[in-house]
């Protein structure tokens, strides 16, 4: 597994790959069908690049997940969640600018 890209991550491995992590991971809720999710995927994919060893970018398609996008009650996609501990500690909803993503991430860096 190549710490700077993207991971995919489905509810059997979603213990692992997210709560379980060593690193804070944002996770991307996303669907095929969903214009501003391929928008936003090659921001994450920069993210995932830059930020290699601090943090991790997972993604889970909520069709074929429908029980995780049910767990974390994911109404609208894209919705980013970075959890960090095993805990969710943000909520990105939307189409958001990598600065915004990024300052997100730092932020939570610093309060660790």
């Amino acid at each position: 597994m190549n710490p700077n890209e993207p991971i995919h991550v489905n509810e059997d491995s979603f213990d692992i790959a997210v709560l379980k992590s060593p690193v804070p991971v944002l996770v991307d809720f996303w669907a095929t069908w969903c214009g501003p999710c391929k928008m936003i995927a090659p921001i994450l994919d920069e993210i995932a690049r830059e930020q290699g060893e601090k943090v991790r970018v997972a993604k889970i398609d909520v069709d074929q997940n429908q029980a995780l996008a049910a767990r974390f009650n994911i109404r609208g996609i894209p919705t980013m969640i970075l959890f960090q501990n095993g805990e969710p500690k943000e909520t990105i909803v939307g189409l958001t600018g990598k600065q915004a993503i990024v300052s997100k991430l730092e932020a939570l860096s610093a309060a660790a």
